[in-house]
């Protein structure tokens, strides 16, 4: 193996902090491989990449020492400019990637900037690599967020450089789009023989597609192991707060055999495991509802909503949804990018109007009320939670809609959310400088705050590592018990699975499918028609014919232990 990019005793800190970031890293990376960079969130990862590529020690200044070198150029004495010919990146926000109106005109940019004559040629080369041939002439508000992802994955293989770094890949892609965005890097490596390096949470996708792993834990470098041999590290890697694939955590619980021998894959699993009879019992863990299904809290009626584009003419966006949902109803929108989640939330909102047919929210038709006035019974809590932001502290920050509101007595009230929502030491820190997890906690806390009826969330867990997203999961779970019904538009899957009593699948526009989590997951015709992938351990329990399925780790290992205690009783009769 040729050493492609090396680290030797590279240590880091921010200006201002406290602590360091990267704390005496020593590692290579050789040509042609394709590295997953795992750690929970504030581990170093980030950092760790914005090295390679020069962004580090030149743009973002710090306490820097060590040396790192990247095809045998040390970086220190080379410029980003230099540097971006080897070494192509796409960032976590990676919209902020795209500086130009069309699509042509973006994926050239870069060699264009370079004063490549044939820049046009690259970028259509490029946007060929990626899937998007035929698009060149389209605006980029038109593309959906997979295509735009796509496009900001062109824009860096425009330069053609031998190294690729890819911030969290699927973090705000449906499970369509994530998928296809894992084979073209499977492409560019063994086709085009890229070293690709994702910074990744998802395990998954891990296990499927890469060759080397790394772990970061607080600065540190823990090890760098081929992918299963550090996906089979269970206890080091839930210390480090990653959890494996939903596969090999059942294996691991279940405690059969040594951890050198767990599945890491789906078909390592089916494997493993199939030699275990198949559970035909019908007991499994039911779903904690408590839906109501009297008065509708929320009604939307005929509703059709467009928006006029560029050239004047209109998009459809929704098209004649009948939706109405009830005190208990904890509903997860779900479907591929663009097929109006965020639309029809926003429309509950009162944001923005229908353009045919009627959004009631407690008997107040959104055609009549004030966004403000809504936003007394409905909340809606952004991607993006430092769209929540507005004062200089967290606290500030939960206080201000009920300061501004004057609630009496409010800061009782904010001391009890701000404890429920474990924001007490954070509580006089300015929001924007928290970690993604904490962030999202403290937007959660200034929703509640709101006291509304019906709260609205999109996309709660994304960009978050396992265990913050498991924390979140908890933390919405226990909103049932404060509101009348919660709205969450997702792509987590695993999410939808373990917390979801009501599914509603969204394409291009319309509602194709109203359920629960049986009535979705068990029919594999609307799964591909929607683009939507089951989570890991759903797809296992097909394969064994479990039935009924089982949903989550959890009820996978109680139902294959509920088998063996059956098994053995069996046995013991005969």
């Amino acid at each position: 193996m040729t050493p492609q990019i090396m680290f030797d005793k590279v240590s880091f800190q921010y200006p201002g902090g406290d602590d360091l970031v990267l704390k005496n890293i020593s590692l290579t990376i050789n040509k042609g491989e394709f590295v997953a960079v795992m750690g929970s969130n504030g581990s170093g990862k980030s950092t760790l990449c914005k090295l390679i590529n020069g962004l580090i020690p030149h743009y973002y200044v710090g306490d820097f020492s060590g040396k790192v070198i990247v095809n045998e150029k040390l970086t220190t004495e080379h410029k980003v400019t230099e540097l971006s010919k080897h070494v192509g990146y796409v960032y976590q926000d990676f919209e902020n990637q795209l500086v130009c109106p069309r699509v042509l005109e973006d994926a050239s940019f870069a060699p264009l900037n370079y004063g490549d004559p044939d820049f046009k040629e690259k970028g259509k080369e490029a946007l060929k690599l990626v899937g998007l041939q035929g698009h060149d002439e389209e605006f980029i508000w038109q593309l959906s967020g997979g295509q735009k992802h796509l496009l900001a994955l062109a824009g860096a293989l425009s330069l053609d450089p031998d190294i690729l770094i890819i911030d969290e890949p699927v973090a705000q892609l449906d499970p369509f789009h994530a998928e296809e965005v894992y084979k073209i890097l499977e492409k560019l490596n063994t086709q085009y023989g890229k070293t690709i390096i994702v910074i990744e949470h998802h395990t998954e996708f891990i296990a499927e597609y890469c060759d080397q792993a790394i772990l970061m834990d607080k600065g540190e470098l823990i090890w760098k192991k081929e992918t299963k041999d550090a996906l089979r590290a269970v206890d080091q890697l839930l210390r480090s707060h990653i959890f494996p694939p939903q596969v090999t955590q059942a294996a691991y619980r279940i405690g059969k055999s040594q951890n050198s021998n767990l599945p890491v894959t789906l078909e390592e699993a089916v494997t493993y495991f199939s030699e275990q009879t198949r559970c035909s019992s019908e007991e499994t863990i039911k779903l904690n509802s408590t839906r109501d299904m009297g008065e509708a809290i929320l009604s939307l009626k005929n509703v059709h909503f467009s928006y006029k584009t560029i050239d004047r003419m209109r998009k459809q966006v929704l098209k004649n949804i009948n939706l109405d949902f009830h005190r208990g109803d904890l509903v997860a929108l779900v479907g591929t990018n663009g097929a109006g989640k965020s639309s029809l939330m926003r429309l509950i909102t009162g944001l923005v109007k229908p353009e045919n047919g009627d959004v009631i929210v407690k008997g107040m038709n959104t055609h009549k009320y004030s966004p403000e006035k809504m936003a007394d019974i409905v909340t809606y809590i952004y991607q993006n939670p430092e769209e929540m932001f507005i004062e200089d502290s967290v606290r500030k920050d939960v206080e201000f809609f009920l300061k501004s509101r004057k609630v009496p007595e409010f800061k009782a009230l904010v001391d009890n959310i701000l404890n429920q929502f474990e924001l007490n030491d954070l509580q006089d820190k300015d929001s924007r400088l928290m970690s993604g997890g904490q962030q999202r906690r403290a937007s959660l806390a200034i929703g509640v705050a709101m006291n509304p009826s019906v709260i609205l969330l999109d996309e709660p867990t994304a960009n978050l590592d396992i265990a913050t997203r498991k924390h979140i999961t908890n933390l919405i779970a226990s909103l049932k018990d404060k509101v009348d019904t919660v709205l969450i538009a997702t792509h987590d899957m695993q999410l939808v699975a373990e917390w979801a009593n009501r599914i509603i699948v969204l394409h291009e526009g319309r509602v194709i499918h109203d359920g629960d989590r049986t009535s979705v997951f068990t029919n594999e015709e609307l799964l591909h028609f929607a683009g939507l992938n089951p989570p890991q351990i759903v797809e296992l329990s097909r394969k064994l014919n479990l039935s009924p399925l089982t949903y989550t780790v959890e009820e996978f290992v109680l139902a294959m232990k509920r088998e063996e205690n059956v098994s053995g009783i069996y046995k013991t009769t005969v």
